[in-house]
């Protein structure tokens, strides 16, 4: 049982939660890990979680989500925390998207809550092999 109808997208619940979980990754997330869900709950088949470093890095997350999915015709149900500042949920229906500041992913401890649900393997790139991000203009 979903909580709402789905919405036919061009892509299934796996590939987007995996597309997610790519985007994020490039504007820097740490710690992503994509859940199975749909068997613990009718909340969502999937459940991407990430930790930011900062209220910046989570608009980045935010919005280069939103502009990759809205490129496929996806647009978020719901988006919640935008402006807390310590977690964001962006809702897709299928899939759900937690940005978390480090202390507050901590504090929530949604890894151990769903640490029940199979984990889907995501190739994160170690920090050290992620292209530098330019901080400040050259001139």
């Amino acid at each position: 049982m979903k909580k709402r109808s789905t919405e036919k997208t061009p892509w299934d619940a796996k590939k987007k939660a995996l597309q997610i979980a790519e985007v994020a990754q490039s504007k820097h997330a740490e710690e992503i890990v994509v859940f199975h869900v749909s068997g613990l709950t009718s909340l969502a088949d999937f459940f991407v979680l990430c930790s930011a470093e900062s209220e910046p890095q989570m608009r980045a997350i935010v919005d280069a989500v939103e502009d990759s999915l809205n490129k496929k015709g996806a647009r978020p149900y719901g988006v919640e925390g935008r402006e807390a500042g310590l977690w964001v949920l962006l809702d897709y229906n299928d899939v759900i998207l937690h940005i978390f500041k480090k202390e507050a992913r901590e504090f929530y401890n949604l890894d151990r809550l769903w640490g029940d649900a199979p984990r889907i393997p995501f190739p994160e790139v170690p920090n050290e092999e992620r292209p530098r991000v330019r901080k400040g203009k050259r001139g």
